[in-house]
C-alpha cells in the first residue's frame, strides 16, 4: 500500500535501516518526586542503537545515565515514552514477556554483585538456575563461559579470593549465561585500576565480536569511550546534548561538556598553550583523522609557503574505529603566507581552529 510519493527504493531503504536498529528510545522522560517536588532525571531522550553497536553513554554524576540504563531492562519505569527493542515496546510486556526479555539482556555492574557464599561456579549457575536452564547442561555451560572470560582455573574459587578484574570477569560470564543479544554495562570499570580497565574493555570487545552482541555502556570516563565504543551519547542535566560516531565527537566536539571530557585526554601543555602568544604569529590547532595522521603535512607546509613552524603540543587518541590526532602549531612569517597556509590545510580536509590570531 504505497502512496503516490513513496517509491520502492524508499520502502527498501526503510526496511534495510529498520533491520539494523536494535533499540529505539523514543521521547523517554523520567520524573522522580522528592519532598513533594518533581525532579526530572531524564527529559525527552531519543536514541537509536543499531545491532552490533558498542554504544557509550557518558555524563557526570546526576546526568541521568544510570537511570537510563536501568530503564532498558525495566529495573525502573519511565514516566512517559517508548523503548522499542527489535520492533516491540518493552514497556508493554507482561510478566512472562519481560522475564524472557531479561534472559536476553545481560547486565554487569560497577561492584560486581557476586554472592560471597557461592563459588565462581555457583555464581554463574545461579543465573542459569533462575532461567530454568536444563540441569544436565549447566556444568558444561559454566565451563564454556569461564573459557570465554579466561578464568577456567577459578571455577571452585570464592569471590573473596579474586581480584577486582577477576570478579568482573565472573560477572560478565554470569551476564552471558543465557545467550543474551544485549549486554548492559553500568559503570562496570569504574572500580578498577587503569590496567585492569583496559583488559576488561578488551575482553568485552572480543566477546562482542565472537557473540555478535549489542553493548550499551555507561561511564563518566572519556577514555573508556575512546578505548571501546564506536558511538556515544553525551548526557547533561537529563538531556542528550551530543551524539554520534566517536571519531566525529572526538575530532569536533560541539558542546562545552563534551569538550571538557575530551580535554582530560589532552596533554597539559596543550591546554596551557595561551602562554606562548606572540604578536605577528598565529597559533592554530590541527585535527587529524585516520590516515591523514601519517601524511607529512608539516614539511609540505614549510616548503610550499615559506613559513616557520613551531610545534607547541600534540596528541593522538587511538579510537576503536580510527585515530584522531591534534597538533598545536605556532606559525611565523609573512601574515599573508600564514593565511594561505591555513587555507591550504583546510583544503586538505584538516580540522583547523585558530587559537590566537597574531
Amino acid at each position: 500500500n504505497l502512496d503516490e510519493q513513496t517509491t520502492y527504493e524508499d520502502v527498501l531503504l526503510k526496511i534495510l535501516k529498520g533491520d539494523k536498529i536494535m533499540i529505539q528510545i523514543k521521547n523517554i522522560k523520567k520524573t522522580y518526586i522528592s519532598n513533594n517536588i518533581n525532579v526530572d532525571a531524564l527529559k525527552n531522550i531519543n536514541l537509536n542503537i543499531e545491532k552490533g553497536d558498542f554504544y557509550g553513554i557518558i555524563g557526570l554524576s546526576g546526568a541521568g545515565k544510570s537511570t537510563l540504563i536501568r530503564l532498558l531492562n525495566r529495573l525502573e519505569e519511565p514516566t512517559s515514552g517508548e523503548i522499542i527493542v527489535e520492533g516491540k515496546d518493552i514497556l508493554n510486556f507482561n510478566n512472562y514477556e519481560l522475564q524472557e526479555y531479561r534472559k536476553k539482556t545481560g547486565m554487569i555492574f560497577q561492584h560486581f554483585n557476586l554472592m560471597n557464599s557461592r563459588s565462581v561456579e555457583g555464581n554463574i549457575a545461579f543465573a542459569l538456575e533462575v532461567a530454568n536452564y536444563p540441569k544436565e547442561k549447566i556444568k558444561s555451560r559454566i565451563i564454556e563461559l569461564l573459557k570465554l572470560v579466561e578464568l577456567e582455573d577459578k571455577i571452585d574459587t570464592y569471590p573473596a579470593q579474586l581480584s577486582g578484574g577477576q570478579k568482573q570477569r565472573v560477572a560478565i560470564a554470569r551476564a552471558l549465561a543465557n545467550h543474551p543479544k544485549i549486554l548492559l554495562s553500568d559503570e562496570a570499570t569504574s572500580a578498577l585500576d587503569p590496567k585492569t580497565t583496559k583488559s576488561i574493555l578488551n575482553l568485552l570487545k572480543n566477546i562482542q565480536k565472537k557473540l555478535n552482541l549489542t553493548i550499551i555502556l555507561i561511564t563518566h570516563q572519556m577514555e573508556v569511550i575512546r578505548d571501546s565504543c564506536n558511538k556515544v551519547a553525551v548526557l547533561d542535566g537529563g538531556n542528550v546534548v551530543e551524539m554520534g560516531e566517536v571519531i566525529n565527537i572526538f575530532s569536533n566536539p560541539q558542546t562545552i561538556i563534551t569538550q571538557e571530557f575530551i580535554k582530560h585526554l589532552i596533554p597539559e601543555q596543550e591546554i596551557e598553550v595561551g602562554f606562548s602568544q606572540k604578536k605577528g604569529r598565529k597559533i592554530i590547532k590541527i585535527s587529524y583523522i585516520g590516515i591523514t595522521i601519517d601524511k607529512p603535512i608539516i614539511s609540505q607546509l614549510i616548503r610550499k609557503f615559506d613559513v616557520d613552524i613551531s610545534i607547541l603540543a600534540g596528541s593522538i587518541n587511538k579510537l576503536v574505529t580510527n585515530s584522531v590526532g591534534h597538533l598545536i602549531l605556532e606559525l611565523s612569517g609573512e601574515m599573508e603566507k600564514q593565511l594561505e597556509s591555513i587555507q591550504w590545510l583546510e583544503q586538505n580536509k584538516l580540522g583547523i581552529e585558530v587559537l590566537y590570531n597574531g
